[in-house]
């Protein structure tokens, strides 16, 4: 059995997506002649926690911890609730304030390449000592943070032990990665980084096709793609609501704010009564003010519904319970590789997915592959009041039901057994 040490951030009780990936290869490595070890900083800062996932760690995986100092402890003296919103990812606004300017220009530039970079050092001169007296065959680092990536150059440098860097989301190509006021030193530094981290990793893995094809122009190294998945757990069974709901699940950021969604629903319910009377809008999560101006915009105040952040075993259940999942993107290109964690746990739910983002997004052919649902560019208006009559139709006739085809390989234990052979490769 080889030994793997991974170095993560995001760990329970931390919630949101980010703790997901980790938490569950670790749950089913062994059953794959791995063992692992997690490292993961002792009184981080998270925006979102979850305690029931510590019920989720496996018993007898052993957890190494260290102290992480973070900026936004301080920051926090200023303002609570805009820390709250960078430490979040919230940091694209149509008109930030003076402090919030100020603090993205600090975020961006003194702390490259993230507010956890202050961690490298501590966790190098940790687990320099921690490898002399224990033995692994690989290290795997997972960010973002990608200054975890920063912790595995280090110490391939200084133990030769073979490294694995797992990217969760892109680096300089993130989409908020503009919104850092980055200056043009800071933005080469970056860049300098990234091209290390990339060309000195043994193996790197992605959770896109896309950002696969983005790190092969600027590596020879291996890279492989692991996507996110969905978990087989207990069986959920499901409470179908009666209105005619379109559930977000996750957070819904202003720059996510489906505008053309809104307009199409307010039309819809001006021109037809039943659907008028059915419709519901379902959002689980942190809603943007932006979004919630939207929705009393166009005048659809009396059919939504705010649920704020939920434990991830009551989220899953409100997956099933939906009769439409919504998943939305920003309309960037730069937003074509994400592939939100969620939708994996969509097609797990068996509900139709109306997913709405960038052309070319990598989405799209999840979705044709499994026939789970449609994906449509927000300035398909039209189309997305046809497909829209579609679903609400097929709800009215208690048809509207799908059969998503081979999503098994999504599943969080066949997608360890694909990262176990790139840990276990000679």
């Amino acid at each position: 059995m080889k030994r793997a040490l991974i170095i993560t951030y995001y760990w329970p009780p931390a919630g949101g997506p980010g703790v997901q990936r980790w938490l569950n290869f670790v749950k089913y490595l062994g059953e794959f002649d791995v063992e692992p070890v997690v490292y993961a900083p002792q009184n981080p800062h998270y925006p979102i926690r979850d305690e029931d996932l510590l019920q989720q760690i496996p018993t007898g995986v052993e957890v190494i911890k260290q102290p992480v100092k973070e900026p936004y402890r301080l920051a926090g003296m200023f303002s609570k609730k805009k820390t709250k919103r960078i430490s979040s990812g919230i940091i694209s606004e149509k008109s930030p304030g003076m402090l919030e300017k100020l603090m993205l220009y600090i975020r961006g530039n003194y702390f490259i390449p993230d507010a956890r970079v202050g961690w490298v050092k501590p966790s190098v001169i940790f687990l320099k000592d921690y490898l002399k007296e224990h033995s692994f065959d690989t290290i795997i680092t997972t960010g973002p943070p990608h200054s975890l990536h920063l912790i595995g150059l280090q110490l391939k440098e200084i133990s030769g032990i073979r490294w694995i860097a797992d990217f969760r989301d892109p680096w300089t190509t993130i989409h908020y990665h503009k919104s850092l006021r980055l200056t043009k030193s800071s933005e080469e530094k970056h860049k300098k980084l990234e091209l290390e981290v990339l060309r000195k990793a043994d193996h790197i893995v992605v959770t896109s096709v896309t950002t696969k094809k983005e790190f092969s122009e600027k590596t020879d190294q291996p890279i492989s793609v692991i996507t996110n998945g969905y978990e087989v757990t207990e069986e959920i069974t499901p409470i179908p609501d009666r209105k005619f709901s379109l559930a977000h699940i996750g957070s819904l950021l202003s720059e996510r704010n489906p505008v053309s969604l809104w307009q199409v629903l307010s039309e819809l319910c001006g021109e037809n009564k039943n659907f008028n009377d059915d419709l519901l809008i379902k959002l689980v999560g942190v809603v943007s003010d932006e979004v919630l101006r939207s929705l009393e915009e166009f005048g659809l105040n009396k059919h939504f519904r705010t649920e704020g952040y939920v434990p991830h075993k009551e989220a899953r259940q409100l997956q099933h319970n939906a009769q439409v999942l919504v998943l939305l993107e920003m309309d960037k290109p730069e937003t074509r590789a994400i592939i939100p964690g969620k939708l994996f746990e969509y097609l797990a739910a068996g509900r139709p997915i109306l997913a709405i983002g960038p052309e070319g997004s990598d989405i799209a052919k999840i979705l044709d592959d499994t026939g789970a649902g449609s994906f449509l560019n927000p300035a398909q208006k039209k189309e997305l009041k046809e497909k829209l009559l579609e679903l609400y139709q097929a709800f009215q006739q208690g048809t509207l039901r799908i059969q998503p085809e081979g999503i098994e390989r999504f599943s969080r234990r066949e997608l360890t057994r694909s990262l176990s052979e790139i840990i276990l490769k000679p």
